[in-house]
């Protein structure tokens, strides 16, 4: 097994590993009773109260494992009965509160809904607070604190809240934009993105090894960042060998990409990237007066999967990657015909251990077509350095002032300056994670080293530049 950062997704890694194996061995319906007990054996408990709820847990995961189809269901769901830990939170008076007598927490609070005890010390009536902070603002030892909940925390559109019915986490999807923030937080597991590894094995599966239609694998640029402890190559041979005619490179898309952006951005004058369907989403959703401004240009997934539908008709293209509002975006109107399905790398990886393949043992199958500014797309500014210089290959006049936002807070604060008029910059490379596509909710880890092993990655590229790509990749069709 690889590295985690958490146990939370080790333990969403067995699940889809059980669940795959079942699926590959057609097995599933006899068994499927079978799998809460195969990972947690019990008699003990490790993770919650007894053994009973921990399988609980488990059976509500398999069924956002079993999607078959892109249907109108969530992206991202809370399960219920494992949302029951985490406290709710709410301003809180702590030990740092030394009784003092000026008392200007009291005076601030606008519902007078603090008090004090013998020794002066405050106290917040829970059934007045409307969590406005002013007591915290104004005491002078701090000592009031709001404790907020992880997924409320992480999600920056405040789409998350405590239920009426039993306080467990809810989403709003009004607000929610798939960015899977709070499925990577929450320190119980308890939000977690559906699953398509059933529709991907079927798709693999009905192809009769290739026979039938040809089933090619689009592969995110962070893969770079992954998997530490093999080789690129081998990752592929892995991929090949769970039963997919070829691996493509959505770096590839991402030079076509570039090389698109930039001739819009040349003609409009402003332009905010499309590559992050989050940022898109929000922009759609929280900024809709500069929906506009937005390219109408595919992001690389899309961009990679339309070229090869279109050179190889009848072929079946899934999508490979970190990302959780990916599974969102496959279900737009301007994508679905090109994407059959997609997978995370956390699911990736759970279906090679299925499988029971050795990737240290395989032999490095040669992975191609996109140049390093391709490549580059993984990481905050690498969309930016490609759109420059793409402009600088096809010999514009025109000067891209480009800005890099990644996370919301970033992001706000630049589409704000653009709302205003700036003229600070001409071209928004958004990315709703922080750091890019390498901070991504589904990486197999969230470490420094991330940007370094892109960035090595990206110099491997045998194009160095974005021409250099395009043209190798004219010959994607010889050789197969």
């Amino acid at each position: 097994m690889a590295k985690f950062d958490t146990r939370v997704q080790e333990l969403r890694y067995e699940v889809v590993k059980a669940v795959a194996r079942h699926l590959f061995n057609d097995d599933f319906n006899e068994k499927v009773l079978d799998i809460p007990k195969e990972i947690i054996p019990g008699p003990k408990p490790t993770m919650r109260c007894c053994i009973y709820k921990e399988r609980a847990i488990v059976e509500e995961r398999i069924k956002l494992t079993i999607h078959n189809s892109f249907d109108n269901s969530n992206v991202i769901n809370v399960i219920p009965i494992a949302c029951d830990e985490c406290p709710l939170g709410g301003y809180t008076v702590t030990d740092q509160c030394r009784g003092c007598i000026a008392h200007r927490c009291y005076n601030a609070c606008p519902r007078k809904c603090i008090s004090f005890d013998n020794n002066l010390r405050a106290h917040i009536d829970k059934s007045k607070c409307v969590n406005c902070g002013m007591c915290a603002r104004n005491c002078p030892y701090e000592a009031i604190e709001n404790k907020v909940r992880p997924c409320e925390r992480a999600c920056k559109m405040k789409a998350i809240s405590p239920s009426n019915v039993d306080s467990s986490a809810t989403i709003n999807y009004d607000k929610c934009i798939q960015c899977g923030a709070c499925v990577y937080t929450c320190p119980f597991g308890a939000i977690v993105d559906e699953s398509y590894i059933k529709q991907v094995i079927d798709i693999i599966k009905g192809s009769e090894n290739n026979t039938k239609y040809q089933v090619y694998a689009v592969v995110a640029p962070s893969i770079g960042a992954n998997f530490y402890g093999f080789k690129t190559g081998q990752i592929i041979s892995a991929i090949k060998k769970l039963g997919f005619y070829r691996v493509a490179e959505a770096a590839l898309g991402a030079d076509m990409v570039a090389l698109d952006e930039a001739s819009e951005l040349a003609n409009k004058g402003i332009l905010t990237s499309s590559c992050c369907p989050a940022f898109v989403t929000y922009i759609k959703k929280y900024y809709p007066t500069l929906s506009d401004k937005v390219s109408h240009t595919l992001s690389p997934m899309a961009m990679i999967s339309k070229t090869l539908k279109e050179h190889k008709p009848g072929c079946k293209v899934i999508f490979i990657g970190p990302c959780t509002a990916k599974k969102q975006e496959v279900r737009w109107e301007s994508v679905r015909p090109y994407v059959d399905s997609i997978l995370t790398f956390e699911e990736l990886q759970a279906l090679i251990d299925a499988k029971d393949i050795d990737v240290g043992s395989l032999v490095e199958s040669h992975y191609e077509y996109g140049s390093e500014f391709g490549r580059g797309f993984a990481k905050c500014g690498g969309l930016t350095a490609a759109v420059n210089q793409a402009l600088k290959e096809k010999k514009s006049n025109f000067i891209a002032k480009g800005v890099v936002c990644d996370g919301i807070d970033n992001i706000k604060l630049v589409l704000n300056k653009l709302k205003a008029g700036t003229d600070e910059f001409n071209f928004i490379e958004g990315m709703a994670c922080v750091g890019g596509c390498i901070g991504g909710p589904c990486n197999l880890t969230h470490e420094m080293r991330n940007k370094i092993m892109v960035d090595k990655f990206s110099n491997s590229a045998e194009s160095k530049t974005i021409s250099d790509a395009i043209l190798k990749a004219g010959v994607i069709d010889k050789n197969e």
